[in-house]
């Protein structure tokens, strides 16, 4: 079998219904394959005659879009002057995330659209750490978390921070994940909750038992996880997500009727 780049280059064609794709687009596909196929890592170069107009049988105009369309998708970027090109990018997840939000910009799901995943997804991120899996070091993260609301709050300002802190132990949680694709869901579903208008409302309200009710379910976990009781930490997760879910809801619901008897 003759190397990966002696291969001849068939444009990537993706299926999409009701919607005819652009040529720059199937370039972009076309390397992008190209690029997966030959195992190239971020930082790697990508080889010129990958990049020439004639080979793939598209305009200098076209293949510029091209371009384009890869760097804005984080997977390519552009160096100019003594050893320019273009070079293989890794995008961050704190920026995929982003663009998954703007997704849901204005059309954003409903608390109980978020809380149905979160329920499935939250105890099996607890149940996994418990099993062993948490670092050392990850741990210890987890614990600074909850050092930063475990104080009574001097203003209304700062217990907004507690809450947002409250959701930062969970995406901590989701990070030291060995299951990527997991890790990385649970994050993004935090994202849409700290950006639904509602939400921000919600936490930005006065309530010191809620602040004692997170704390306690994450104090008992973080005793699940050091026992190494999985199943332990997976119930604790579980109820935690239901008695969040059912507080979202409820405190939703008062702010809408105002609204409602307009």
């Amino acid at each position: 079998m003759g190397d990966v780049s002696d291969r001849p280059v068939t444009p990537s064609v993706t299926p999409r219904l009701g919607k005819r794709r652009k040529r720059p687009d199937i370039i972009a596909d076309t390397i992008r394959d190209r690029i997966m196929q030959s195992g190239l890592s971020p930082g790697d170069r990508i080889p010129a005659d990958w990049l020439d107009p004639e080979t793939l049988k598209v305009s200098r105009g076209t293949l510029r879009e091209a371009l384009k369309v890869l760097e804005f998708q984080g997977l390519t970027a552009s160096k100019t002057g003594p050893g320019g090109g273009v070079f293989v990018a890794s995008i961050a997840p704190e920026n995929a995330i982003r663009m998954l939000d703007n997704l849901f910009l204005f059309e954003p799901p409903s608390i109980s659209d978020i809380y149905a995943i979160r329920k499935l997804i939250e105890p099996e991120l607890a149940a996994t750490a418990a099993a062993g899996t948490l670092p050392p070091e990850a741990f210890e993260a987890l614990r600074a978390t909850i050092r930063l609301y475990e104080a009574e709050p001097e203003s209304v300002e700062e217990e907004y921070r507690q809450r947002l802190a409250e959701l930062d132990f969970h995406a901590e949680l989701a990070r030291s994940n060995p299951n990527r694709l997991l890790g990385f869901v649970a994050v993004f579903l935090l994202s849409l909750l700290r950006d639904m208008t509602v939400c921000r409302e919600i936490y930005q309200e006065p309530n010191p038992e809620l602040r004692e009710t997170g704390l306690n379910y994450q104090v008992r976990l973080l005793r699940a996880i050091r026992a190494g009781d999985a199943e332990r930490a997976r119930e604790i997760m579980r109820r935690h997500m239901i008695e969040a879910e059912k507080y979202m809801l409820e405190r939703a619901a008062v702010r809408e009727r105002p609204r409602l008897a307009q």
